[in-house]
């Protein structure tokens, strides 16, 4: 009886091993027909391609291919061997939408589309660290090609909410006003929350250099072209050697911004599943969502909250709950929001608060007196610090807010003086520790301080020194 066929083997090398050995029997030749039978049963035999019928707008229509939403597909150029690239975004009656993944030159009726069978996805790996990526995973920095053979795809559920760790450990990202009254943990996922020009690109590089976490991901998504090399040059600095970033342009096509975060998710991901800390930062949430709804516009989708579609505020979740604490490894994400007019309230802020760990408020009146980094602590909370630190620093921390909340409501008496001192004993005992809790606020950009040192700061803070009444102030609890 002959040897079993090897599946792998080519078919030549079959036919060749057979004759050479005169042992060509009938059940050989079975075999060889049923491994035939099932490579042809892969073979596209004839390759199907669809038209384009009209460019409208950002949207290609073309009739065919055979396709579904999100396959990739290649717009052939007349007379050129170069192709655009775009994805399946919507039907209407027998058109398939296609969105560019680039320029729009040169496409015209009758240029072929040709489904490339896949959806998209970014080569990950470990040479990733200290890479600048656009929004589609491809080298930006001019240092070489990707040497990277893991692929991970784009669009991925996020984990088991069974089986996520729970957060129990705090995250140190070096920011004493963050560590010491807004503990992140490792896997909480938070929202900076602030207008334009108040310091959250250089707060963001403050956290990517002295943060504990393993991995850094930042997403620069419709950031300024001139930016871009100000934040890695100047505020990431050391910090790009465990970091990788991926930056999508305002002038880019609005797919490849929304692309750009979905690519930094993905590559967290890939190292969330490597047992890694992983760090993930988005600036910003806004602009994706602003990306989505230029999409959904595009396509015919029906404008809803201040222009933004329904299709907006079903990405947001599916989004940021892939972040987070996994089985093994987390990502801890900070994804800022770029709050129009300053309004806290407006629907993006609104639906990104609801569905974060918690949020960091950037004021501008901070900023405006020279106040950095300019975090209300007020109105900003952690929602598991309570559940992550010590009773000691929980206490220590209350006494600071309860401190900044006292000062806040007696600020436009003391200011015009018509407060006396000895008539409130709280005001005289917030008036008598405000100094060393507005320094314990600042921070220069280059300043850094370990988890240790900012709790030993913290409990030299607003003791309870002044009261009139021979009693312990009231100590404030953290909101839930």
């Amino acid at each position: 009886m002959s040897e079993k066929i090897d599946p792998a083997q080519s078919l030549e090398s079959v036919a060749l091993n057979a004759a050479r050995s005169g042992n060509f029997t009938d059940e050989a030749a079975g075999e060889l027909l049923t491994i035939l039978e099932g490579r042809l049963a892969q073979t596209e035999l004839i390759r199907v391609n669809g038209r384009v019928a009209q460019v409208v707008g950002l949207v290609i229509e073309s009739r065919g291919p055979d396709v579904q939403i999100g396959d990739l597909c290649e717009v052939r150029f007349r007379n050129r061997a170069t192709a655009l690239q775009a994805e399946v975004v919507g039907f209407r009656t027998d058109r398939v939408l296609l969105m560019p993944l680039g320029e729009l030159h040169d496409i015209g009726p009758g240029c072929d589309v040709l489904s490339m069978g896949r959806t998209l996805g970014v080569h990950v790996g470990p040479s990733l660290l200290g890479r600048v990526l656009d929004g589609l995973g491809q080298p930006l920095d001019g240092k070489g090609p990707l040497v990277a053979t893991d692929y991970y795809p784009l669009y991925a559920a996020p984990p088991h909410p069974l089986k996520r760790q729970l957060v129990s450990k705090p995250l140190s990202v070096g920011v004493k006003v963050i560590d010491g009254l807004l503990t992140l943990g490792q896997g909480q996922r938070v929202g900076i929350f602030a207008g334009s020009g108040v310091g959250k690109s250089v707060l963001l590089g403050m956290m990517a250099r002295n943060t504990v976490a393993d991995i850094n991901v930042i997403a620069l998504v419709g950031e300024r072209g001139r930016e871009v090399k100000e934040f890695i040059d100047r505020d990431l600095g050391s910090g790009l050697s465990r970091s990788v970033v991926i930056v999508a342009t305002s002038d880019q096509p609005p797919l490849v911004r929304l692309k750009a975060a979905l690519t930094a998710t993905a590559v967290s991901e890939y190292f969330r599943d490597q047992g890694y800390n992983v760090l993930l930062m988005m600036d910003s949430v806004t602009r994706v969502a602003m990306a989505a709804r230029d999409v959904g516009l595009a396509i015919g989708e029906p404008p809803a909250t201040r222009g933004y579609t329904p299709s907006v505020f079903a990405m947001l979740p599916r989004l940021l709950e892939r972040s987070g604490a996994g089985e093994v490894g987390s990502i801890t994400a900070v994804y800022t929001v770029l709050v129009e007019g300053d309004d806290m309230n407006e629907p993006i802020a609104d639906a990104v608060r609801g569905i974060l760990d918690g949020h960091f408020v950037l004021s501008r009146h901070l900023a405006a007196l020279n106040h950095y980094p300019s975090v209300d602590v007020p109105r900003s909370v952690s929602r598991v610090m309570p559940s992550i630190v010590s009773p000691d620093q929980l206490t220590a921390a209350g006494r600071v807010r309860e401190l900044l909340a006292v000062y806040e409501e007696a600020q436009d008496l003391v200011n015009i003086g018509a407060y006396k001192p000895g008539s409130n004993p709280k005001i005289d005992w917030a008036l008598s520790n405000l100094a060393p809790v507005q320094a314990f606020l600042r921070q220069g950009m280059n300043e850094n301080f370990t988890f240790e040192q900012t709790l030993d700061i913290l409990k030299t803070l607003a003791p309870f020194s002044i009261n009139t009444a021979n009693q312990e102030l009231p100590q404030m609890k953290m909101p839930s």
